[in-house]
């Protein structure tokens, strides 16, 4: 059973309150029926209000929902015919990475994502969908045989972060991540970017480096956590929903930035409330990504990348 989001309360009790007085209708003779509808009215014009209005902190908590749809949710419901590769020819094979070879509307294409849990057995196997160095070279690896075949290339990002234990330092971590940025900039494919729920610091940058990069309404980008970021500047990362407001890491934020290229919107109170619905709006997206990207070169591909990065960050004096 997934926990109560703090701001969700309100909702959560009425639903029960519903669900008492229909059981009661079930087992009686008392017809409580106009009660109910009452209260389901209420309820909708509850969810409206509060899902409709919902904080830079309150997002941060459904993009680390629990029962969040993942990578291979998404990959069940988008592709055809997948194939998962495993390994980078290295170490050995990172399960927080899975990725391989699909078809998406009879396209070929590759697909490579972040992969976490949604129980404690899942996560452990997964390591929380924190990579170690080989889940990075097994992305990049798939990368050049998408490049070499031709294939557009689709990533999903959904990660606290790369691992930073012991081991993962020893292989080569930091170098990990900063080849797949350099070699993404020059891919001749297209790749497209697509943050389903959180995208924390290099872990998702590694996969980020995208002609086009779209969010899902409700997760989050950024270069640190929330809690991270608190304990630095104020040292008390207890004041995270402060700085999660202060750093605009969700998708409304970073779309009035420039630093994406779509919002995807998401089901009332969130894509774990829907994956099936939720998967169509994200293959619309990438149907429309595929069909501007396949309009260009491969030197005009890797130009619109460069470009699009270069726009990041600009100012004026």
């Amino acid at each position: 059973m997934s926990k109560t989001l703090s701001f969700e309360e309100p909702i959560v009790r009425l639903r029960e309150k519903i669900n008492e007085l229909e059981q009661f209708t079930a087992e009686s003779s008392v017809d409580l029926s106009d009660e109910i509808e009452t209260l389901k009215s209420r309820l909708k014009n509850l969810e409206e209000d509060i899902y409709g209005n919902m904080e830079t902190w309150d997002r941060v908590q459904v993009a680390r929902h629990q029962q969040r749809p993942t990578t291979l949710d998404y990959i069940e419901e988008l592709f055809a015919d997948f194939i998962q590769l495993h390994g980078d020819r290295n170490f050995g094979d990172d399960e927080a990475i899975v990725g391989g070879i699909a078809s998406f509307n009879s396209i070929p294409v590759t697909i490579i994502g972040h992969q976490r849990g949604k129980d404690t057995k899942e996560n452990v196997k997964r390591n929380f969908g924190m990579p170690h160095p080989e889940g990075y070279r097994k992305a990049l690896r798939l990368m050049k045989q998408a490049e070499k075949f031709n294939r557009p290339i689709i990533c999903f990002i959904d990660t606290k972060g790369a691992y930073p234990g012991k081991a993962a330092e020893e292989r080569g971590q930091s170098e990990a991540i900063a080849r797949n940025l350099i070699e993404m900039a020059g891919l001749t494919v297209p790749v497209i970017s697509i943050v389903i729920g959180e995208g924390g610091s290099g872990g998702a940058l590694a996969l980020g480096v995208a002609n086009h990069i779209h969010m899902l309404e409700h997760s989050t980008y950024s270069v640190i956590s929330p809690e991270g970021a608190a304990s630095i500047l104020w040292k008390d990362a207890s004041l995270s929903k402060q700085a999660a407001e202060a750093m605009r890491i969700t998708a409304p934020h970073l779309k009035e930035m420039g630093i994406i290229d779509e919002m995807i919107p998401e089901i009332l109170g969130g894509a774990h409330r829907d994956p099936k619905t939720q998967a169509v709006k994200i293959g619309q997206t990438i149907r429309r990504s595929l069909d501007e990207l396949g309009k260009l070169s491969n030197e005009e591909i890797v130009q619109n990348r460069y470009d699009k990065f270069r726009k990041i960050g600009v100012f004026t004096e």
